[in-house]
């Protein structure tokens, strides 16, 4: 079995970098309009701090998050809205140190949590090396959409491996979530992460393949930014349709994002 310290430790410098971005943010920046309609900076965290407390729940109280998955299941269409709509009607500070608290306490619960322990989620119980990769993907996603909305380009880092890991795994649920057959034929994936390392998936003889740069990868598999903007690359058809659905997130298939330069 392997050490899950590592992702914990990703997870935490991921969730620290964003928090510096925000920390200093003046009420109106707060405000700001991210690329997710109707969600604000503010939304964008509050989203986080929801969804940290829920993983929290998973981990340490699986009664309380049963009855939260009860909650979700009847207003499936609203249930994360509604979330974030509740934080974000916060003050700033308040909502930033509720983030702070929560996604502190779920780390300390992760890192106590027995090995090899599994938790319940919205979909399979997971691993608490899942659990935080998952936070650490979608604490990533929801950083850049703050990013956009602030204007700032985030150097990227090596904690991407993550993100890229999980849009990999999340290849036949892409397919799935819209009704499509899964490719029986194997993909190989090769991505470059920030520092130059190789990052690989697949057998290395398969006809189909996939490569790019790594931020490139998770910005397309997070539904960041579109395909058309990115430097994302396959042969073959089943991987060229793979990388016009990539979905890393569970839940259904999102809109995405328009082609840069696109009008209406």
């Amino acid at each position: 079995m392997s050490d899950p310290t590592p992702v914990f430790d990703d997870l935490r410098e991921e969730s620290d970098e964003l928090d510096r971005l925000v920390a200093g943010l003046s009420h109106g920046q707060w405000a700001l309009a991210t690329p997710a309609p109707g969600w604000s900076v503010a939304h964008q965290i509050a989203h986080l701090a929801w969804t940290d407390r829920s993983a929290l729940l998973a981990v340490t109280d699986a009664d309380g998050f049963h009855a939260l998955v009860e909650k979700a299941l009847a207003a499936p269409d609203s249930f994360v809205d509604q979330g974030a709509e509740e934080g974000a009607r916060l003050p700033p500070g308040e909502l930033l140190e509720r983030w702070r608290e929560g996604r502190t306490a779920l780390d300390k619960a992760l890192r106590a949590a027995p090995p090899g322990a599994r938790f319940p989620w919205y979909g399979p119980p997971m691993s608490g090396a899942s659990m935080a990769t998952g936070r650490l993907m979608e604490t990533w996603a929801h950083g850049q959409d703050v990013a956009d909305a602030l204007g700032v380009v985030r150097t990227p880092t090596d904690r991407l491996r993550h993100v890229v890991r999980i849009g990999v795994r999340a290849r036949d649920f892409a397919f799935a979530a819209r009704g499509l057959p899964v490719p029986g034929e194997e993909i190989r994936v090769e991505v470059r992460g920030p520092s130059g390392e190789l990052w690989a998936y697949g057998p290395e003889d398969a006809s189909q393949r996939v490569t790019g740069p790594a931020l490139d990868f998770c910005l397309l598999v997070t539904q960041r930014a579109h395909r058309a903007d990115l430097a994302v690359r396959a042969e073959g058809p089943d991987a060229d349709r793979w990388l016009d659905i990539a979905q890393a997130f569970a839940g259904p298939p999102g809109a995405g994002r328009a082609p840069k330069g696109a009008t209406g």
